[in-house]
């Protein structure tokens, strides 16, 4: 069996003084401080969730 792609993305910006639904999409990718990591599964929801907020966050790796 196959597992699943997953992407994995550093916070690497603040939301302050950024509009509250970046800061929400942040809390939904389970960042919500910089330099914290998280990995997540490679779908086109997290992908679009990525690009709103592609000037705060950056991919470390994809698997």
């Amino acid at each position: 069996m196959a597992s699943a792609k997953t992407i994995k993305i550093e916070q690497i910006g603040s939301p302050i003084r950024r509009h509250h639904s970046q800061r929400e999409t942040l809390i939904g990718l389970k960042l919500n401080k910089i330099g914290r990591v998280t990995e997540l599964p490679d779908t086109p929801a997290v992908r679009g969730m990525i690009t709103k907020v592609h000037h705060l966050v950056r991919i470390v790796g994809e698997k």
